[in-house]
C-alpha cells in the first residue's frame, strides 16, 4: 500500500475510534449501570459486574496501545497485548454469563425473546473472541493486526451503540439505527480511509468487515425465528 506502517502509525486515527468508543459506553452504558449504580436501585451478580470493568478495561487498553504504537513504543506495546486474549475471554465467559442472567431475569414476561438474545449474544461474543484470536495470529503483519483488533473492538461495542437508544428515544427502529447502521459505520469509515490514503481497501475492510455486517443484519432479520429461536432455547436449558 502507498502509505507506509510508519506513517500511518504516527496518525490518529485509532485512538481516535478508542476515544469515540470510549464516550459511546459512557452515554450508553451510563443511564442503564452507572446512574442506577449511584442511585442503588441496579442490583447484580459480581459476573455482571466483571463483564463490565474488563470490557471497559480493553477500550482503555485500545486507546492506550494506541498511544504507544503513536510514540513508537513497540517494546512495551508487545508486552502489553500479552493480556490481550486472556482479557478477550474474561469477557466472553462473563458475558455468557451475563446473558444467561438476563435471560432468566426477562424470561417471564420477554418468553423466546429472551432466550434469543441470550443466543445473540453468545454468537457476537464467539465473534469477538475469534476476531481477537485472528489479531494476535497476525501481530507480526502490522497492517492486519490493527484493523483485526480494530474490528474485534466494532463487535464488542454494539450493546454501547444499541443502548444509546435510552438517550434517544425519539429515534425510530433503534435496534437497525444504533445497533446495526451506527454501530458497525466505523467499517465503512476504515474502508474509505484506505481508499482515499492508499488507494485501495484492505481485506479486513473489504471482506471480513462486510461478512461481519451480513451476519449481523441476518442475526436482526432472523431474531426470535426458526433457528436462533431454537438456539437460544438450547443454550438456556443448557446453562440455567
Amino acid at each position: 500500500m502507498a502509505v507506509t506502517w510508519a506513517r500511518d502509525r504516527a496518525t490518529w486515527f485509532y485512538m481516535g475510534f478508542g476515544l469515540v468508543g470510549l464516550l459511546v459506553v459512557a452515554l450508553g452504558f451510563g443511564v442503564t449501570y452507572v446512574v442506577p449504580m449511584v442511585r442503588r436501585s441496579f442490583d447484580a451478580p459480581w459476573f455482571v459486574h466483571l463483564h463490565g470493568a474488563t470490557a471497559l478495561g480493553w477500550i482503555a487498553m485500545f486507546i492506550f496501545q494506541a498511544t504507544l504504537v503513536r510514540e513508537r513504543r513497540s517494546p512495551l506495546h508487545r508486552r502489553l497485548g500479552q493480556i490481550a486474549l486472556p482479557l478477550a475471554l474474561v469477557i466472553w465467559a462473563s458475558g455468557i454469563a451475563t446473558a444467561a442472567w438476563a435471560a432468566q431475569r426477562d424470561l417471564p414476561e420477554q418468553g423466546t425473546a429472551a432466550t434469543s438474545a441470550l443466543g445473540g449474544t453468545i454468537s457476537g461474543l464467539t465473534i469477538y473472541v475469534l476476531l481477537v484470536c485472528a489479531a494476535v495470529a497476525t501481530r507480526r503483519k502490522p497492517d492486519w493486526h490493527k484493523r483485526l483488533v480494530m474490528l474485534a473492538t466494532i463487535q464488542l461495542l454494539w450493546p454501547a451503540f444499541f443502548r444509546l437508544r435510552h438517550l434517544l428515544p425519539a429515534v425510530p427502529y433503534p435496534d437497525v439505527t444504533f445497533a446495526l447502521v451506527l454501530a458497525y459505520s466505523p467499517i465503512l469509515v476504515a474502508a474509505l480511509r484506505d481508499r482515499t490514503q492508499s488507494g485501495a481497501i484492505h481485506p479486513v475492510w473489504l471482506f471480513i468487515g462486510p461478512a461481519l455486517i451480513v451476519e449481523q443484519t441476518l442475526e436482526f432479520v432472523f431474531f426470535d425465528k426458526g433457528p436462533m429461536r431454537w438456539f437460544g432455547q438450547w443454550v438456556y436449558a443448557l446453562l440455567t
